[in-house]
C-alpha cells in the first residue's frame, strides 16, 4: 500500500477502483465527472447520495456503518472525460475539518485490497475539500492526493466545477470568508506525466446555496414521493422520527390477470450486514415485537395495502441498524404479471402517508427489494427506495441480496 502525500500520484493496477472516505464523525461524499475545461458537463455529472450513478461512477452508501465511496468503473467512464474528484464534507451544518482529518483510501473495487491512501495534514477552517482525483493520462488511468480545501462547503466546490445550485431568497447575514486551500499541493516528480492542479478559483462574493440536489430531502415539507435510489431522512422538524410507523406494500394483477399471492417479508440486519430475523406471514413478529406483520394476502385484489407492517422505531433494539423490505411470489408469479406495486410508509397513529415508492418497471423475477431503513450514528432512521429484482420465491433466498444492498 502506498501512503500518498499532496500531490502525489500512483498508477492505477485495477480498471474498478473505490474511494472510501472515513473520519471521526459522518461526512458527505461525493463523485464528480469533469471535462478538460475541468467543468461537469451538467447536472447529472455530481454523483452524490441522491444522485448515486452515473457514467462509470458511482456513489456507495455505508448505510452509516461503513464509509461512503465512490466507485470508478474506468472502462465505462467517457471519452470525453478527463478526471474524477472525489470530494468530502462533515455532514454536520458549519462543522469545519479541524480535528477531524479524514483519510480517503483507495482500493480495488472487486478485490478489496488497497492500493493507496491519503490524509490531508493541517486541516483548519476547511468545511469541504477535494480529497482524490482518478484521472486519465495519456491513455492510462491514475490516483492523485489533492487535499484542496474549501470555507464554504460543497457549494463552493459545486460552484467551481459548474453545478447548478438553487437560489435562496437573499438573506442579510455578512458574505463568508473566500475558498482557502488547504496548503500548497506538492509538485509531482516528473511534471510533463502529473502537472500540478492549477489553484481553484476563489468563492463567489456572495455565500452560495447548496446544489440542487445536494441537501437530504426530508419530512419538513410533507409526503415525500421518491424514486428508484433515492433516500429520505425521517426527520421532521428537525427532529428524528422515533414512532410508531407502517410499512405498506401493494400490488394488482396486471391486465385484469388471475390472482396474485405475494409476500411482504422485512429482514432485520445488524452493523457487519448480519442477520437478525425476518419478519413474514410465517413469523408475524420479530425483534421483541418491535417489527409486527399484517399477515398474508392471497390474492392482491381490491385497492389500498395488501399486507403491512408495523416498525415502532423508538423499540428496535441498538443492534438492528439496518431493514430490508421485500416482496415475492411463492407460486412462480413473475413481476411481469403485477401491475402497480407500490410501498408506502405511514405514521401508524395519524395514518398519515409520510414517504411513497411506486415500483415503475418489472422484471421476469420471482423477488424484488422494495426498500430499506439505515440507522445513522445520529439516531435517525433514512429511507431508500431501491426496486431491485432478485431471484427468490422466499424471504430465505433474499437474506444474502439484502445485506448485500445495504
Amino acid at each position: 500500500m502506498t501512503a500518498m502525500t499532496p500531490g502525489s500520484n500512483i498508477p492505477l493496477s485495477a480498471a474498478r477502483v473505490a474511494v472510501d472516505v472515513t473520519a471521526p464523525v459522518r461526512l458527505d461524499v461525493s463523485g464528480l465527472l469533469l471535462s478538460a475545461d475541468g467543468k461537469v458537463r451538467s447536472d447529472d455529472d455530481f454523483i452524490f447520495y441522491n444522485q448515486p450513478s452515473g457514467p462509470g461512477v458511482t456513489y456507495r452508501s455505508g448505510g452509516g456503518t461503513a464509509p461512503d465511496s465512490i466507485v470508478v468503473d474506468t472502462a465505462a467512464v467517457p471519452p470525453g472525460i478527463e478526471k474524477i474528484v472525489v470530494t468530502a464534507s462533515p455532514d454536520a451544518e458549519g462543522q469545519s475539518f479541524q480535528g477531524i482529518e479524514p483519510t480517503a483510501t483507495v482500493r480495488d473495487a472487486d478485490n478489496g485490497g488497497v492500493l493507496a491512501s491519503f490524509t490531508p495534514p493541517r486541516l483548519g477552517a476547511e468545511t469541504a475539500l477535494v480529497v482524490i482525483e482518478i484521472y486519465r493520462r495519456q491513455g492510462a488511468w491514475k490516483a492523485r492526493a489533492v487535499g484542496q480545501g474549501y470555507a464554504n462547503g460543497l457549494a463552493g466546490i459545486a460552484t467551481d466545477f459548474g453545478v447548478t445550485v438553487e437560489e435562496e431568497p437573499a438573506a442579510q447575514a455578512a458574505p463568508p470568508a473566500p475558498a482557502a486551500q488547504a496548503y500548497p499541493q506538492a509538485a509531482p516528480a516528473d511534471p510533463r506525466i502529473a502537472p500540478p492542479m492549477p489553484p481553484m478559483p476563489p468563492a463567489p462574493p456572495a455565500a452560495p446555496p447548496a446544489p440542487a440536489s445536494s441537501g437530504k430531502i426530508n419530512l419538513d415539507k410533507g409526503r415525500v414521493s421518491l424514486q428508484k435510489n433515492q433516500t429520505v431522512s425521517l426527520v421532521k422538524g428537525g427532529r428524528p422520527l422515533l414512532s410508531q410507523v407502517k410499512m405498506g406494500l401493494g400490488w394488482e394483477p396486471a391486465f385484469r390477470g388471475k390472482d396474485i399471492d405475494l409476500d411482504a417479508s422485512v429482514i432485520a440486519y445488524g452493523p457487519d450486514r448480519k442477520h437478525l430475523d425476518s419478519c413474514y406471514f410465517g413469523k408475524l413478529s420479530i425483534l421483541n415485537g418491535a417489527i409486527k406483520h399484517s399477515g398474508d394476502n392471497l390474492t392482491g385484489e381490491g385497492a389500498g395495502d395488501d399486507e403491512v407492517i408495523v416498525v415502532d422505531l423508538g423499540r428496535i433494539p441498538a443492534e438492528a441498524t439496518g431493514l430490508v423490505f421485500t416482496v415475492n411470489s411463492f407460486t412462480g408469479q413473475k413481476f411481469t404479471e403485477v401491475a402497480k406495486a407500490y410501498c408506502r410508509l405511514l405514521d401508524a397513529a395519524t395514518g398519515e402517508e409520510l414517504v411513497r415508492f411506486d415500483l415503475s418497471s418489472t422484471e421476469p423475477q420471482t423477488g424484488v427489494m422494495m426498500a430499506k431503513l439505515i440507522k445513522q450514528f445520529t439516531g435517525e432512521w433514512e429511507m431508500t427506495a431501491m426496486g431491485e429484482f432478485v431471484k427468490s420465491r422466499t424471504v430465505r433466498g433474499m437474506v444474502k441480496p439484502a445485506a448485500s444492498a445495504l
